[in-house]
């Protein structure tokens, strides 16, 4: 369904998802109701600036995907590429999807680039395993 160049990051995503479920139970150590309220807050945010016109460079965008970031990382930190394989994920995953674009018709194309821009230029990404063969 996709290239290789977006394989990556979906495998990425699947390797370091199924090691962190595995070292943590689940994660167990997650409050999940609280992740899915501040995504809610979150998710209404960037609504209201999609509506505005922002895009997914803009400085506003990338301080709340930061905020993205943050709450998936309660889970456990992902690479660079994990990261971006999770924005395929959400517009892959039926469910996902959905859910996403309740909020807003355009959510997970919008949130997708903004990660995208996010992994380029941000900080704070685990090391993805293997990188340092490859660089």
């Amino acid at each position: 369904m996709g290239n290789s160049y977006e394989d990556k990051y979906r495998r990425a995503l699947a390797e370091e998802q199924a090691k962190s479920l595995a070292r943590t139970n689940n994660w167990e150590h997650v409050d999940k109701e609280r992740v899915h309220q501040d995504w809610d807050v979150l998710y209404r945010e960037i609504t209201a600036f999609l509506d505005g016109g922002s895009l997914p460079g803009d400085q506003q965008i990338q301080e709340l995907v930061r905020r993205h970031f943050d709450i998936v990382s309660r889970f456990y930190t992902p690479s660079r590429e994990a990261y971006v394989g999770m924005s395929l994920f959400y517009a892959e995953d039926e469910a996902m999807r959905a859910f996403h674009d309740s909020y807003h018709p355009g959510m997970v194309e919008f949130l997708g680039a903004a990660i995208k821009v996010f992994a380029e230029q941000g900080s704070g990404f685990a090391p993805r395993a293997g990188a340092e063969a490859s660089a």
